[in-house]
């Protein structure tokens, strides 16, 4: 039995990326209704609409999903207060994913509770400081991975080092994985499995906005960029997006007012630079804005649901297992 299908109760050793903006009920639902493994993103959302969430997730699913928090943009306190709200509806298969460390009492409200914790880092270091926190599941963030970026080694190097490390450790790679083919390479390299973001951007549940959606199907590898321009609310981090006119320009413009997204009632203006993602609710310059996107688009050449990704996905994987029993040329990992 694979170790993080064994550990999350998943049916495809994948976990779908706790993406802000992105990744709300719809997503998480339908991930998890699939078989693999449904986030929900916190963000900075309020532990009320939180509770609600999870909640609704909860009566539409029997199987796994987890949420997922950001230590690093959300105070200690409002951090804890999202993981009291979540832990308190999330069902006892749930898990919790944190992007980046957290703290130490707020690892304790999760390991607590009996729930994996699972631990989104980039450094080998890290990995190490992860473990120490009681962490279940490390996912080590390359710099293939769309979003903000955690450290500075692709994720095969990251993958190399936290493994001769740490060689009991559960391990999820994060960074170039799309297909069932690039899932059981990150398990013939030695992780237990996979976290995914940018195939999901584009499909029918994603609360992407459209043309965010249609840009990655559309994009290559090269159409990405590592930069730092969107740094506004999530500074000192770099990420990985879609080309625009703003990573293409040697000027910083003036971070004036270029879109409005909604929340609830209200249209909160979005600044030039804003590190918010273009949602379905955000209405202006759409194509000024932060679209993350992972060297994984390459291949993610469709939109789609989310059920049939997964399925896909599982399709292509199960078929690379085949191979291998069947005699193929690679070798699987020593800690299936």
């Amino acid at each position: 039995m694979n170790r993080l299908r064994a550990l999350l109760g998943l049916q495809l050793p994948l976990i779908q990326a706790g993406m802000g903006g992105v990744a709300g009920i719809r997503l998480c639902t339908e991930v998890s209704r699939a078989g693999a493994g449904g986030t929900l993103a916190l963000y900075k959302e309020p532990p009320d609409r939180i509770r609600e969430a999870v909640r609704e997730i909860a009566a539409a699913t029997s199987r796994p999903f987890g949420v997922n928090v950001i230590p690093e943009v959300t105070s200690p306190e409002l951090c804890r207060a999202q993981l009291d709200a979540a832990l308190g509806e999330l069902p006892d298969n749930g898990y919790v994913t944190t992007f980046g460390l957290p703290g130490a009492d707020a690892a304790r409200d999760v390991t607590r509770t009996g729930r994996p914790l699972v631990v989104q880092i980039g450094t080998p270091d890290d990995a190490s400081a992860a473990l120490r926190l009681g962490a279940d599941v490390l996912v080590l963030q390359g710099t293939e991975a769309g979003g903000h970026l955690l450290g500075e080694l692709p994720v095969a190097e990251l993958l190399y080092a936290v493994r001769t490390r740490h060689p009991d450790a559960v391990i999820a790679m994060a960074g170039g994985v799309a297909t069932g083919a690039d899932l059981a390479r990150a398990r013939s390299a030695g992780a237990d499995g996979a976290m995914a973001g940018t195939v999901f951007v584009p499909t029918t549940e994603s609360m992407a906005h459209p043309l965010f959606k249609r840009r990655i199907v559309e994009a290559r590898a090269d159409d990405t960029v590592v930069t730092g321009r969107y740094d506004i609310g999530w500074p000192a981090r770099p990420h990985r997006v879609l080309r625009n006119a703003l990573t293409e320009e040697n000027r910083r413009l003036p971070a004036t007012f270029i879109a409005t997204t909604r929340l609830g009632a209200a249209r909160i203006p979005v600044p030039r630079y804003s590190a918010t993602v273009p949602g379905v609710r955000t209405e202006g310059r759409i194509d000024e804005m932060a679209m993350y996107c992972g060297t994984s688009c390459d291949r993610v050449t469709a939109q789609d649901t989310a059920a049939a990704v997964v399925r896909k996905l599982r399709h292509e994987y199960e078929h690379e297992l085949s191979y291998e029993r069947e005699g193929g040329t690679w070798t699987a990992p020593s800690n299936r």
